[in-house]
C-alpha cells in the first residue's frame, strides 16, 4: 500500500492503475478506521483493480463549538488497517494543500441537507459536499462507497453525484454494529462504560420503532412519542431529534407507508451519536 501526501501524486497512481487497466473504487473517512469502514474497503477489493482510501478531517463540516480539536486520531493503526484490508493507496492530504490561502469556493445541496442533521449542524453538509467534489476530482473514482449509517449523508452525495454529472457509481452498505447492536463509530470512543450502557437506548428504541410498525402502529407522531419515551428515560440520553421521512427524499410522512427511513440523533452525555433503520412497509 502506498501513502501518499501530495495532491499531483496521488492523481499520478491512479492514473497509472486506470492505464493498466484498472478500475478505481474509492472510500473517503476521517480517519479513526473502524469495522465499519473495513467493511467498505474490503467490498471495493472485492469489486475493483485499484483501491483508495482517504484520511482527511475535513475543518469544514466542524463548527466552533463541535469535536474537531478532539476528534479521534490514531493514523499508525489506521494504515496497518488499511493495509491489512487490501488497499492500494492511501491518500492523505494536510489542509493547507487541500484548503490554501484564500480558498473561497464551496459546494452546497440545498434541500436534503435542511433536515435532520443539516437543522441542527449548521453547514456541515456544504464542508461535506465541498470536500467530497474536490475528492472526486483528485481520485476520479469508478465506485465510491459509503455506509447506511450516514444515510442522509449518503443521500445527498447520491444527489450531488447526479446533480454535477460525475461519471461514478455509488455503493451504500448496511450499518455494521457491535455485538451490543452499537452502530460503529469513531465517536464511541468517547464513552465511558456508564455511558456505553445507556447507549444502547439507541438501537433498542428503533427495534421497537420497527415492533410497532409490524404490529400495525402506522402514525408517526405515535411511534416517534413512544421511543422518545424509551430514551428519555435515560439519564444521561438527550434528545437532538427522532424522526419517520420518506426514504428516498426525505420528506416528512404523516402515515408510515412505502420506503420509511426512522433515523435518531441523541447526545449520551457529551457525544452525539446517530442511527437509523429502513424499512419497507407494504399497505394492507
Amino acid at each position: 500500500m502506498v501513502i501518499q501526501t501530495n495532491i499531483s501524486q496521488a492523481k499520478q497512481l491512479v492514473q497509472k492503475a486506470r492505464k493498466n487497466g484498472k478500475s478505481v473504487g474509492f472510500i473517503p473517512t476521517m480517519g479513526a478506521l473502524h469495522e465499519g469502514h473495513l467493511s467498505l474497503v474490503r467490498e471495493a477489493v472485492d469489486e475493483c483493480g485499484f483501491v483508495v482510501v482517504s484520511i482527511f478531517l475535513n475543518p469544514l463540516q466542524f463548527s466552533p463549538k463541535e469535536d474537531l480539536s478532539h476528534y479521534p486520531r490514531d493514523f499508525k493503526s489506521d494504515r496497518k488497517l488499511l493495509k491489512l484490508a487490501g488497499a492500494d493507496l492511501l491518500f492523505y492530504p494536510q489542509a493547507k494543500d487541500f484548503y490554501p490561502s484564500g480558498f473561497s469556493t464551496y459546494v452546497e445541496e440545498t434541500h436534503l441537507s435542511k433536515v435532520l442533521c443539516g437543522k441542527s449542524r449548521l453547514g456541515h453538509f456544504r464542508g461535506v459536499c465541498t470536500v467530497l467534489v474536490k475528492l472526486f476530482n483528485v481520485i476520479n473514482p469508478d465506485i465510491v462507497y459509503f455506509g447506511q449509517k450516514d444515510y442522509q449523508q449518503a443521500l445527498i452525495v447520491r444527489r450531488l453525484i447526479s446533480d454535477l454529472n460525475f461519471s461514478l457509481k455509488m455503493k451504500i452498505l448496511p450499518i455494521v454494529r457491535d455485538k451490543d447492536n452499537l452502530a460503529l463509530s469513531s465517536r464511541n470512543a468517547y464513552l465511558n462504560r456508564s455511558e456505553r450502557k445507556e447507549s444502547l437506548c439507541i438501537y433498542e428504541a428503533l427495534a421497537l420503532a420497527k415492533e410497532l410498525i409490524d404490529r400495525g402502529e402506522k402514525n408517526t407522531k405515535k411511534i416517534v412519542s413512544t421511543i422518545s419515551k424509551k430514551i428519555s428515560s435515560k439519564k444521561r440520553a438527550k434528545i437532538d431529534y427522532i424522526e419517520i421521512r420518506n426514504a428516498e427524499n426525505l420528506n416528512p410522512l404523516d402515515k408510515v407507508t412505502g420506503k420509511v427511513l426512522i433515523a435518531l440523533a441523541v447526545y449520551i452525555g457529551k457525544t452525539r451519536l446517530i442511527d437509523n433503520i429502513v424499512l419497507n412497509v407494504k399497505n394492507k
